[in-house]
């Protein structure tokens, strides 16, 4: 009974074996035959193509594409259809495709080789570099790609000094427009002070002059040579009863101006005047009035 069952396992497990082998090779039948399908579609895209009928070649590239995982030529072709309509980042990604799917080492160079020249294109130097080198991993013995890496470590090097030139003239600039608004901050603050000095130096002029205005309790001081010809007329009229003063008095200098003897002498000579005066006046009196003659007709 042991025997029995130990059998009939083993024969289940053989049957299993068998079934899983079928369906494989039957998986394998059916990818071959999309492979086919699909290269075969890539074969008239590649012929429509050459018509320059774009539009119907990208429709069957992606027809082929769809039809097999495997098929790295599809994606390849299609990646060069748009490097030459210059779409590079459609480009680009077909060509990763390839190069990912692709189980050739040829397939692989070309696929790492393209994306080289789509980075040269993009002026992205670093990347075309790193590309270039993978795909002489590939194919170390293809000299068009040893030629590419070469002007793309050439590019990168100028590019680099480029970029360093133009971060030190940035620092340059930089700096300058600092220094000049240190500049312009430094003679602001020193037109400030200039400005500050110069009105305290006027408030200061002006405090002066206001102080040579006033006399010593605060008052305002008489201005010099202020009254003219009119003023003196007007004083005079002020005093109608004083009469006519001696020429010797006028030309005299204001009392505070002249010494003790100067204003005695003054005196003396202003009463002998008035004396002189009076004497006139009493003679007037003694007279009488002038009497008219009256003619005789």
């Amino acid at each position: 009974m042991t025997k029995i069952k130990l059998m009939f396992g083993l024969l289940l497990c053989f049957g299993m074996v068998q079934a899983q082998d079928d369906m494989t090779e039957k998986a394998n039948k059916e990818a071959e035959k999309a492979l086919q399908a699909s290269a075969n579609l890539t074969y008239e895209a590649n012929e429509e193509l050459t018509a320059n009928d774009f539009v119907t070649a990208e429709a069957d590239y992606r027809r082929a594409i769809s039809k097999s995982n495997k098929n790295a030529a599809a994606r390849f072709n299609l990646g060069n259809a748009y490097y030459n309509r210059e779409s590079f980042g459609e480009a680009f990604g077909r060509y990763k495709q390839a190069g990912e799917v692709a189980e050739d080492k040829g397939e692989k160079h070309k696929a790492f080789h393209n994306m080289g020249n789509v980075f040269m294109k993009q002026k992205d130097y670093k990347q075309a570099v790193e590309a270039y080198k993978q795909a002489l991993r590939k194919n170390p013995n293809d000299d068009e790609t040893r030629y590419n890496l070469a002007l793309a470590k050439k590019m990168l090097e100028k590019q680099e000094d480029e970029q360093k030139n133009d971060q030190n003239k940035d620092n340059e600039d930089k700096k300058d427009q600092e220094n000049e608004d240190k500049d312009k901050n430094q003679d602001q603050n020193n037109e400030g002070g200039d400005n500050e000095k110069k009105d305290e130096g006027e408030q200061k002029e002006d405090e002066n002059k206001d102080k040579g205005d006033q006399g010593e309790n605060g008052e305002d001081k008489p201005k010099e040579n202020q009254k003219g010809d009119g003023d003196k007329k007007k004083e005079q009229e002020k005093k109608p009863n004083e009469g006519d003063q001696p020429e010797d008095k006028k030309q005299q200098p204001r009392p505070n101006q002249l010494s003790q003897q100067q204003i005695q002498n003054l005196l003396e000579a202003m009463q002998n005047e008035e004396k002189k005066v009076q004497e006139k006046m009493e003679a007037r009196k003694v007279r009488g009035k002038k009497i008219k003659n009256e003619k005789d007709w």
